[in-house]
């Protein structure tokens, strides 16, 4: 068992299926550990911050951050690679995944925490999840806590009164264009999974398991609902796309999504996070979108840039950058 990856996560972290889905996926032995009473020693031992995933390493190192920790087992088990070898496509995948991971987040904490439905079904599985052996009153007790404490932290992620309309709109554009692309293949990038499935996916996924935007994907999206359930446990069914066999159908998400929305959203982000504000405010499309700033996504942001700046030839991904609305944000 010395080479056995430790994941200590929870189902309903978008970030911990996410790495899960990894794993399964590169078939390296690992074992899923919940993150409750139980693995909460091991947690400590190993954990800087107080986020999941964690992944310990078979040398008892721990890591986290889903995409370092993609990043790390990647250079370690480089096969099947999840980097599309088009240099474009490669980018793109991962500039699907960033997005997926911050602007994506905002769609799934929005639906799983806006509606009472949603409220109670996600309180409920929180609690279970924390106190399996709870009784009737004690866990009612405990959803009741859950409940009033996540739904108080939306703002976290920009959902408010002024920004509900601008989440669910922008998700229920970005799900019949997701249709789309995904009709006919069956990964992002073609016939396996790439990095930006990874990212993507986990919000999606999440999304799903709830009452009121699982409804949308189950009831309105056939080709996603299927790519959820295909991700569960990735395989490898072909090969990677060219760019241009996948720009008909993904270049319409990367200028209205995340050119449009999300670059805009990240570079008014940074700024904040740089002057020190407390609030800011973005023209995105037709709306303006007003929240704290996330600290944490700036640091995402230099990251992705890093990735740009690393990028060997740029000939013809900065084009398709400049078209799709994403260059000056990834040049800053």
């Amino acid at each position: 068992m010395t080479d056995v990856y430790r994941i200590i996560g929870a189902e309903m972290s978008p970030y911990s299926v996410k790495v899960r889905s990894y794993f399964r996926y590169k078939g390296i032995p690992h074992q899923w550990v919940l993150r409750n009473a139980a693995s909460q020693a091991e947690f400590e031992k190993h954990a800087k911050i107080p986020i999941i995933p964690l992944v310990v390493t078979p040398q008892g190192a721990g890591i986290q951050d889903s995409t370092p920790i993609i990043d790390a087992v990647e250079k370690l088990h480089p096969e099947p690679s999840i980097h599309p070898e088009d240099p474009v496509a490669g980018f793109i995948s991962a500039l699907v995944e960033e997005f997926g991971d911050e602007w994506g987040n905002k769609w799934m904490f929005h639906y799983r925490w806006a509606r009472e439905v949603d409220q109670i079904s996600s309180a409920g599985r929180l609690a279970r999840m924390r106190g399996p052996a709870a009784d009737e009153e004690n866990h009612a007790a405990f959803t009741a806590k859950v409940r009033q404490r996540m739904v108080d932290r939306v703002w976290f992620v920009g959902s408010n009164a002024a920004n509900a309309p601008q989440i669910e709109a922008g998700f229920l554009e970005l799900l019949g264009l997701l249709d789309q692309h995904l009709a006919g293949r069956p990964y992002l990038f073609g016939g396996r999974p790439a990095f930006g499935d990874f990212g993507l996916w986990g919000q999606i996924y999440e999304m799903w398991t709830d009452p009121t935007a699982g409804a949308l994907i189950g009831g309105g999206a056939p080709y996603v609902l299927d790519w959820v359930h295909r991700m569960l446990w990735p395989r490898a069914e072909g090969r990677f796309e060219s760019w241009a066999m996948l720009q008909p159908t993904l270049m319409p998400i990367l200028t209205q999504q995340v050119g449009r929305l999300f670059m805009p959203w990240t570079s008014a982000n940074e700024h904040a996070v740089g002057d020190g504000r407390e609030e800011f405010s973005v023209t995105l499309g037709d709306h303006v979108w007003t929240q704290k700033p996330q600290k944490y996504h700036a640091r995402s942001l230099a990251m992705l840039r890093a990735r740009y700046a690393a990028a060997p030839d740029k000939t013809a991904l900065d084009p398709v950058l400049e078209t799709a609305g994403c260059l000056a944000g990834l040049r800053g």
